[in-house]
């Protein structure tokens, strides 16, 4: 599951800063990022935050879209209103099949970049909040689906996004052990050298496969993560820096 990121404005300019694209980088920073709720030290999907996505249709330009996809085929905004809070993770194995998903897998796959996404762990019958990110600090590059949706009402378009989940690694494996769950999940995290034969349109079966060879987990030693303070209730911070700095729980007991 991915329903809580960090996202800064540096990580989402890394494709750009990558590519030494300089134009790119004085627009995203002076014409886009003002659009977006950017920078995000917290959010929840269910918020539908407003983000920077890097489209198969724009490459090497993101677009402003919403966490939480909405399929081109909703009648109004009744039904968008029943079906985004269930998009905001779309699961890998089933892409391609899935009523809501199989339109973006086939044509409208993006990338999304943040620095790092929180799960929940239980213990003892409460929940403890952990937050996942590389080793090295990079920004990680998660696989997405993308739509566009036009609202009738208002002749307006809506852009939407969802994150791809696949099984957990060992590092979600023992963090992601919700027992209401089957199996630990994680986002997509795509490497590097295959960020772009995500955005690679898929023209046979053979590409289609080849494209769902990149839905694995990401390794293990690659990721740390550490306990942050609470991300619910009463004593949530908000979306404030330092809430992704390590919180120690004396009571978790955590090997």
């Amino acid at each position: 599951m991915c329903y809580d990121i960090k996202a800064s404005l540096e990580a989402q300019l890394n494709r750009a800063r990558r590519k030494n694209d300089l134009q790119a980088i004085e627009e995203i920073i002076e014409k886009l990022a003002p659009l977006t709720d950017l920078p995000i030290h917290h959010t929840s999907g269910f918020d539908h935050p407003e983000l920077l996505i890097y489209t198969n249709r724009s490459p090497a330009f993101p677009e402003v879209a919403s966490w939480g996809l909405v399929p081109h085929w909703v009648r109004d905004n009744e039904q968008r209103k029943k079906l985004w809070n269930n998009t905001l993770n779309a699961r890998g194995e089933t892409i391609f099949d899935k009523p809501s998903f199989r339109e973006s897998a086939k044509n409208h796959r993006c990338i999304v970049y943040v620095d790092g996404f929180y799960e929940h762990h239980h213990y003892n019958g409460k929940t403890y909040p952990f937050y996942i990110f590389r080793k090295d600090e990079e920004p990680l590059a998660l696989a997405g689906l993308w739509s566009e949706w036009q609202d009738e009402e208002t002749g307006g378009v809506l852009k939407t996004f969802s994150i791809v989940t696949t099984a957990g690694n060992k590092t979600m494996e023992k963090i992601h052990n919700n027992p209401k769950l089957k199996g630990p999940r994680m986002p997509v995290i795509l490497p590097i050298e295959l960020e772009d034969h995500w955005l690679h349109p898929i023209e046979d079966e053979l590409e289609q496969e080849s494209l769902q060879q990149l839905i694995t987990a990401y390794p293990d030693e690659a990721l740390d993560a550490h306990t942050v303070k609470r991300l619910r209730g009463k004593e949530y911070l908000g979306n404030v820096e330092s809430i992704s700095d390590m919180f120690i729980y004396e009571e978790l007991v955590f090997d």
